[in-house]
């Protein structure tokens, strides 16, 4: 398998070809989700065939906005299945990457280990500090034009939200609760 290969081509494929308006769903949240699935993994002591998996999973996860807004997890996966032949995944591997990419799907879905990583990682911003940074990429992206609606949508995400893995608790769950404090406190 050609991790970097792979990771770059689909990079390149979303920096080039995906529409300005995706203020979140971008290249940056790629490599971000990327960063996040790495540590996460390395922590929950996941190596091997494994963490290769994992990342090439978090370079495909939103791969689906290139084609389309809604059900992006399933056209992720046709991407993944189109492309990863050609960097030396088999059929076996990429049905893996597929479902850790379906465990993205809102509300997650994790069903092992792998899975649960990778949904921790794509939503590892709730509990940091560019929490409201990002969440403003994702406010702008939609088109939304009701902070207070967004804010009430952003309190009911957050309390619905649970992270999986015993390293995502331990790291975001207490800046998560931070950041729904915060967002709370600015509903009228």
């Amino acid at each position: 398998m050609l991790l970097e290969q792979a990771g770059e081509f689909i990079l390149n494929k979303i920096t080039n070809e995906l529409p300005g308006n995706y203020y979140y769903h971008n290249a940056d949240h790629t490599r971000d989700v990327h960063d996040a699935t790495e540590s996460i993994a390395l922590a929950e002591g996941i190596n091997g065939e494994e963490l290769t998996l994992l990342l090439t999973a978090a370079f495909y996860h939103d791969s689906g906005y290139l084609r389309t807004l809604n059900e992006h997890e399933a056209e992720s996966c046709r991407i993944a299945r189109e492309y990863l032949p050609g960097f030396g995944y088999s059929p076996e591997q990429i049905d893996k990457i597929c479902g850790m990419i379906k465990a993205t799907r809102i509300p997650q879905t994790p069903h092992n280990k792998l899975e649960e990583i990778l949904a921790d990682a794509d939503l590892d911003y709730l509990g940091r500090d560019d929490f409201f940074d990002i969440g403003d990429k994702f406010y702008n992206e939609r088109g939304l034009s009701d902070r207070n609606a967004w804010n009430a949508i952003q309190v009911k995400f957050l309390e619905e939200h649970h992270y999986f893995t015993q390293t995502a608790l331990n790291l975001r769950n207490a800046k998560k609760q931070e950041n729904l404090a915060k967002v709370k406190a600015l509903i009228p």
